[in-house]
């Protein structure tokens, strides 16, 4: 799903996801329909500077980005990147016709009044969904998947990607760069909880189609704060608690993480809450809908039992995501990127574009 043209079928394509945590780089080379690591690469900002998007910053972000692309000694100038899940306008429409013709119009009809900004002062993207013919007792329909966004913003990306010498290939939502690295061929109904450094977005993926996007203002930087005031210690030790048992632990005599966690992700574990209770709620053929398994992705999705925590509280598998899945690499660079892989699913996701 691009707001721009799909790029064309050539061999290496860069994914650049850039943050407000920082910025992360890969190259992946496309070897017979298989995704090779060539690079990677990944700046990360103080914590002083997380609520500023580099995005805002058009001449530090170029610059950054060419030096990431010197020391990761890149090969490629085709790129892909993405768009953060709070900065777009995502819904699926319902219009009452099969017909190609017709259908660009209804769906603009519909898009004009629920769009945030004038129509044209948005990039809009569309995807069918599926069609419903006509028969005796049910209506013509088809579901169409509108992505837009602020054509101001997409002017800043544009802009970023020349100034560094690469072809921006496409630019698409977060969501559908973490369906293809986390989810891929899988039809089964999941949610992704993206946890990143200052927003958790959520997904509900149908068939490979995100039918729930959420963003809320609370992230990974909230729970570094937390922990950094309860225990009453420095935010550098903090951040590093979050991703050691043993120091965790030290904090839970029993041995049970549950307290704390419940504590650290309350806001989180409210809004997965009720967008799985939300989700559950609607039927198709009287039959309830079903979320059948829960995929965690972003920094703080490292936290010690995490996973575990919400399998309870949820009753739905949870898992860590891993982006490197479908990735060939070699088995040297295993501890490093399993390590950083949660942070990369965007990243991974838009290099893949063109290759899976």
């Amino acid at each position: 799903m691009g707001l721009f043209s799909p790029a064309p079928d050539k061999s290496s394509y860069l994914g650049i996801d850039i943050g407000y945590g920082g910025m992360k780089l890969v190259e992946l080379k496309n070897e017979k329909g298989r995704a090779r690591l060539v690079t990677y690469a990944y700046a990360n900002l103080p914590a002083e500077s997380l609520d500023k998007s580099l995005v805002n910053d058009v001449p530090g972000t170029i610059e950054l980005l060419k030096r990431m692309m010197e020391r990761a000694r890149t090969s490629t100038k085709q790129a892909v990147t993405s768009i953060p899940m709070s900065s777009i306008f995502s819904s699926i429409l319902s219009v009452p016709t099969t017909n190609d013709k017709e259908l660009k119009d209804l769906v603009m009809n519909q898009v004009k009044k629920l769009l945030p900004l004038p129509v044209e002062e948005m990039a809009l993207d569309m995807k069918v969904v599926d069609k419903i013919e006509k028969t005796e007792t049910v209506k013509a329909s088809t579901r169409v998947l509108v992505t837009a966004a602020p054509k101001t913003l997409v002017n800043k990306y544009v802009e970023i990607f020349r100034g560094a010498g690469l072809e921006l290939k496409s630019l698409e939502s977060e969501a559908f760069a973490e369906i293809r690295s986390l989810i891929g061929k899988d039809r089964s109904t999941i949610m992704v909880v993206d946890i990143g450094s200052l927003r958790t977005n959520i997904l509900i993926v149908e068939k490979g189609i995100p039918f729930v996007t959420r963003s809320i203002a609370t992230g990974g930087n909230a729970i570094t704060q937390t922990i950094a005031k309860t225990l009453g210690i420095p935010l550098e030790q903090a951040e590093t608690m979050k991703r050691d048992i043993k120091s965790m632990q030290a904090f839970a005599p029993a041995g049970d993480l549950t307290p704390i966690l419940t504590v650290l992700i309350k806001p989180i574990l409210d809004e997965i809450r009720y967008s799985f209770n939300q989700y559950q709620s609607q039927h198709v053929d009287g039959q309830p809908k079903r979320i059948e398994k829960i995929i965690l992705t972003g920094g703080s999705s490292l936290l010690p039992r995490l996973a575990e925590f919400l399998t309870q509280q949820m009753s739905v598998n949870t898992y860590l995501g891993n982006p490197w899945a479908r990735v060939v690499y070699p088995a040297e660079l295993r501890p490093v990127l399993e390590e950083m892989g949660p942070r990369f699913s965007v990243t991974i996701g838009c290099a893949m574009r063109d290759i899976d």
